[in-house]
């Protein structure tokens, strides 16, 4: 188990990678031709898609990475340079990319869940802080910040109408520079550790 600060930081990390505010325009402008009722299942299926892939990449991430021969350290590195890639874009304001919407609940899975929400980046993070110890009580607590980061994706989506009225794009585009900032501050360290894991180890 790690200190407690170590999983703050892990919340706030899966937070600014996921970005539940900026997904909000996201997904209105995919789920524009839908009804109120069709986007609320929409952003149920993307939720629990969310939740299933970062758990899948908790229980069983290290296995796939063992399997093909691949370090936690390399793994890290690429890792960091995934994470600080997203963190530079968002920095830029690029945020998501936006792509044709489309009626078909089909959206909750690809784009939204994969591989805007639960990408490479945020799949990274959860497998290398998996690696960071062991123990049923960790991997409660990874668990449950997954938990967490779900459920401010279901507050922000529940309120849809309201954000769509309400929210502008300037405070988007404020929140997701900041999580940006955040997002390249993870990665250098993720890289730092991988490198230092790599080559002197």
């Amino acid at each position: 188990m790690l200190e407690l600060t170590e999983y703050t930081k892990f919340l706030i990390g899966l937070i600014a990678i996921v970005d539940p505010l900026g997904a909000v325009p996201v997904f209105l402008a995919l789920t524009v031709r839908q009804s109120l009722i069709q986007q609320r299942k929409t952003a149920r299926l993307t939720i629990v898609s969310v939740f299933v892939a970062l758990m899948v990449a908790l229980l069983l991430g290290e296995w796939i990475l063992w399997a093909l021969g691949i370090s936690i350290d390399a793994f890290r590195c690429a890792g960091g340079l995934v994470l600080m890639i997203i963190g530079i874009g968002m920095l830029q304001s690029k945020g998501h990319s936006m792509m044709e919407d489309d009626e078909d609940e089909t959206v909750a899975l690809v784009p939204l869940t994969m591989p805007l929400l639960a990408g490479p980046g945020s799949m990274s993070a959860v497998i290398v802080y998996a690696h960071k110890s062991a123990g049923v009580i960790h991997y409660g607590l990874i668990a449950f910040c997954i938990l967490l980061v779900c459920f401010s994706l279901w507050l922000c989506f529940k309120f849809l109408p309201w954000f769509g009225q309400h929210l502008s794009a300037r405070t988007v585009v404020m929140s997701t520079r900041v999580m940006g900032l955040l997002l390249v501050a993870i990665a250098v360290e993720f890289i730092a550790g991988g490198i230092k894991g790599l080559f002197f180890g």
